[in-house]
């Protein structure tokens, strides 16, 4: 389940299935830009996309896999907008999601993650920045420098904010929003209900406007499900390479549960002459956003990785999910397969499964209403009682 938490005190609300036909003349160029980017949006997003406002237009839009916020004096340089995340990736992917749109708006935006140098977010943010997107514990460290200064904001994003909670930011979260003006508008998106997101709506806002996704609705368009049996955790990896052998893809991602796991698996494959990149939350910043950048280039065709890959993060060529691992919560399965097939393109998601793991795939398939059919062979799917041996009869890509 999908929720956006809004608290709107003093506008009106329009649908997202409305033409902004009342917006100023000269933000009519940036509403067709907007109506352009809704075209793309999730079902939960078209529910709600313009308010409009005399001299200013927010609008959200999930074209990048996140929320992209306008609700800015481009007049005033200081910060209007503060963007959370739970991880570094999703917040510098949001940073560059508003910066593509430079051009029309000219928006100063700036992320403020952990492992970056903190002498270049104080020169940035003393430049003055319309909008931070970070991740909690970076941002508020900047709040208590005083370089973020919080007197003009109008807006707070928690995104993912169930995931942020389960990373243990709920302390700096709760921190960071006691330097608000008492004004600011929240919106909060999380994929899940938990206590923890309910007890912040009801600290955070005051009649909240909530907007609910049915679980039956989540099944992703275009990305067909398959499972294959391996009985065993040490028959994974040869199964793995049938599959890399077999299969031409764009790019894929190899979802693992454990950082150990994916340091494990990325040298077994290396040393069977297969080419994979890695990335975990152990990795320095560096060495995570020179792996992202290969990635969203091309350069790199697979990634093996744990769930900090899972929420939101955006590479439209990617077109083939394996959980090599099926992953501990069934809303992260959502997460994990939603990587591929992004904007109408078709994706295929590959679950390895153990004889234990057979009642956490059923308990998948009943949650999300749908079915999740076993590996197909030569192009038939095959009943669920046989044993798979992959043999897609299609080129193998290149080694090196």
């Amino acid at each position: 389940m999908l929720l956006l938490t809004l608290n709107f005190r003093k506008h009106e609300v329009v649908s997202g299935d409305q033409s902004p036909d009342d917006v100023s003349s000269v933000r009519r160029r940036l509403a067709a830009l907007a109506s352009k980017a809704h075209s793309g949006c999730t079902s939960s997003t078209r529910r709600l996309v313009f308010r409009l406002s005399e001299g200013s237009l927010i609008f959200f839009a999930e074209t990048t896999g996140v929320n992209i916020m306008w609700c800015l004096d481009l007049q005033v340089r200081e910060t209007q907008a503060l963007i959370l995340a739970p991880t570094r990736e999703l917040a510098v992917q949001i940073q560059k999601g508003l910066l593509a749109l430079g051009d029309y708006m000219n928006v100063q935006c700036h992320a403020c993650i952990g492992g970056t140098n903190v002498g270049e977010d104080i020169r940035k943010l003393d430049y003055g920045q319309h909008v931070v997107a970070g991740t909690p514990g970076r941002v508020f460290d900047m709040i208590r420098r005083r370089s973020l200064r919080t007197r003009a904001i109008k807006m707070l994003v928690l995104d993912e904010a169930d995931e942020m909670l389960n990373k243990g930011f709920k302390e700096q979260i709760y921190d960071v929003y006691r330097y608000l003006p008492p004004a600011t508008q929240v919106v909060l998106i999380s994929a899940t209900l938990p206590h923890e997101i309910l007890e912040m709506t009801n600290k955070f806002m005051t009649d909240p406007i909530r907007i609910l996704v049915k679980r039956d609705e989540l099944t992703l368009e275009g990305i067909k499900q398959f499972f294959v049996a391996v009985e065993r955790e040490e028959w994974k990896f040869d199964t793995l390479c049938d599959l890399y052998d077999t299969l031409t893809i764009t790019q894929a991602v190899i979802f693992c549960n454990t950082k150990r796991k994916v340091d494990w698996l990325t040298e077994k494959m290396r040393e069977a002459n297969f080419t994979v990149s890695s990335m975990h939350g152990d990795m320095p910043q560096k060495e995570r956003e020179s792996i992202m950048k290969e990635f969203r280039s091309g350069a790199s065709r697979v990634l093996i990785s744990t769930d900090v890959w899972a929420r939101g993060l955006d590479v439209p060529q990617v077109s083939l999910i394996i959980n090599y691992d099926l992953p501990n919560n069934r809303e992260l399965y959502i997460h994990r397969i939603g990587r591929s097939g992004r904007y109408g393109r078709k994706g295929v998601a590959i679950n390895f499964v153990k004889n234990d793991d057979i009642r956490i795939l059923r308990d998948i398939e009943q949650y999300y209403s749908t079915q999740i059919d076993e590996m197909p062979m030569n192009g038939e799917a095959r009943p669920r009682t046989a044993t798979v041996v992959p043999n897609v009869v299609i080129p193998p890509p290149p080694r090196l």
